[in-house]
């Protein structure tokens, strides 16, 4: 075991994330959340809130970061790894990154919805996240036959401080997933509140608890 490791031990893992616990401190606020938090919590929606759903397909901030710079045919594997190929509801969570290398300074989210044959974008800190948004979505849409889909850049909730934006992508993929759980569309979506956003980071931390983590 690494020094590194023993004075950042490990907080939980599950499925394929793992957290730390310099990880989980971020919960505590005010940080800016990591890819290991967006991945756990991306991991939980579909190995656990959603198991029951295939229709939903919830793809990580670090997969998400490699597609950027695939080919097509290492992008249709992954897809194919991913079961997301045809999947009618896909959620990717985006980082502002441009490189291979972990870092990055805001988080949005974009959902495909093959039903309506539209990529929405939900950004909490103006359109700041578009054109990596638009990006991925010219990467992936030849990929899932969906060549003529649309781009729609939603409004939504914004973030009153410089770090929430991945507490906000976490809040508004729940808020989606569960009107998709209900509707089968993204269109009509009801605002998300303020008060959801500001409760999470510590429904996140007794979720963490109550898998077996370490606070």
């Amino acid at each position: 075991m690494s020094a590194n490791s023993k004075a950042d031990p490990i907080s939980l893992s599950f499925h394929d994330s793992c957290l730390r616990m310099s990880d989980v401190q971020l919960l505590h606020g005010p940080r800016w959340l990591n890819d290991q938090i967006l991945s756990f919590y991306y991991e939980y929606l579909t190995h656990v809130k959603y198991k029951t759903n295939d229709d939903i397909v919830f793809i990580a901030p670090e997969v998400t970061q490699c597609m950027k710079y695939m080919d097509d045919q290492e992008l249709e594997q992954l897809m194919d790894e991913n079961k997301a190929t045809r999947k009618p509801f896909i959620f990717f969570a985006l980082n502002d990154n441009m490189t291979f290398e972990a870092g990055g300074t805001h988080w949005s989210l974009l959902v495909f919805s093959r039903p309506e044959k539209t990529f929405y974008h939900f950004d909490s800190y103006g359109n700041n996240n578009t054109s990596n948004s638009v990006e991925l979505m010219n990467k992936v849409k030849e990929t899932m036959d969906m060549r003529s889909a649309k781009f729609r850049p939603m409004r939504c909730l914004q973030q009153a401080n410089g770090y929430d934006c991945g507490i906000h992508v976490i809040c508004m993929t729940d808020h989606i997933a569960d009107y998709l759980n209900r509707y089968e569309v993204i269109d009509g979506l009801p605002p998300l509140q303020v008060d959801t956003v500001k409760a999470k980071r510590t429904e996140l931390l007794k979720l963490i608890l109550s898998l077996g983590g370490k606070d």
